[in-house]
């Protein structure tokens, strides 16, 4: 079986072979498994100081009773702001959290090598299946897939040549569509840094990036990653898979060694 290869002005300039991989099973709950696992590797640890709200003299009353007070332990001293007050207990002023996030618990979760690499091998073979990119919310109608375009998209420097030439190969309304996504995130997200959530386009997959990563930086929901990074975390954006993938020609003919165990992980 072999693909087209598109040119840069939009029309076929060539074939090539189709790797096996794309022959591989589809397991959309072994994609989606993989993507929350290796989705964990990303969080940051935090955690509080074990002595949080703990560096205080007070103490319980011994006997705890026959003051007139509730039991909960009271800083010592007298005369000065703290003294008498509850300390060193959750939920009073100054206090300790009750259940305080913690350093060291486990929240990179391990991931099986032979899993991943079939979690990752069913997500390259579902962007050459149409029905599942439709699923997606991806406007195409008759895009041939896998969709495979030649190496000089590489040196795009230039959003708008990006643009025009998604445009040569029918994805305007799927750019239309990403763009009408954008949406200014309230609350706490907008308070991190957060301030704006979109839609997911499509991903351009290539072997060097000279250039076109720094084009598709300015066109919403286009993603660009080389080859040798490839995951679900690309492939299937939320755990679900048929994102919308544009291969380059050198990029297509590098997946013939996932099949062999090949450096492609």
């Amino acid at each position: 079986m072999k693909a087209e290869v598109v040119g840069m002005n939009g029309k076929p300039s060539g074939q090539v072979q189709v790797p096996e991989v794309f022959s591989t099973q589809l397991r959309p709950d072994l994609v989606k498994r993989m993507f929350w696992l290796v989705g964990s590797h990303g969080f940051q640890p935090k955690g509080r100081d074990p002595m949080a709200g703990e560096r205080t003299s007070a103490e319980t009353h011994s006997p705890p009773t026959g003051t007139g007070r509730s039991r909960i332990p009271r800083v010592k001293g007298d005369r000065y702001p703290r003294g008498g007050l509850a300390g060193g207990v959750a939920s009073v002023v100054k206090g300790r959290l009750a259940h305080p996030p913690r350093s060291e618990k486990v929240i990179h979760l391990r991931v099986n090598k032979k899993e991943k690499k079939l979690a990752t091998d069913s997500a390259i073979a579902y962007t050459a299946n149409l029905e599942a990119v439709k699923a997606r919310g991806h406007r195409v109608k008759k895009l041939a897939l896998p969709m495979v375009v030649a190496d000089d998209i590489e040196t795009v420097e230039k959003t708008a040549e990006l643009v025009s030439f998604l445009e040569k190969v029918d994805l305007k309304a799927e750019l239309e569509r990403v763009d009408g996504r954008t949406k200014r995130n309230s609350g706490k997200r907008r308070l991190r840094g957060r301030v704006y959530r979109g839609g997911v386009g499509p991903l351009i997959v290539v072997t060097n990036d000279r250039g076109v990563g720094k084009a598709a930086g300015g066109i919403p929901g286009v993603e660009v990653t080389r080859v040798e990074d490839i995951s679900v975390l690309h492939l299937a954006p939320g755990g679900v898979p048929g994102r919308l993938t544009i291969w380059t020609e050198s990029a297509f003919s590098a997946l013939e060694s996932r099949m062999g165990g090949g450096v492609l992980g």
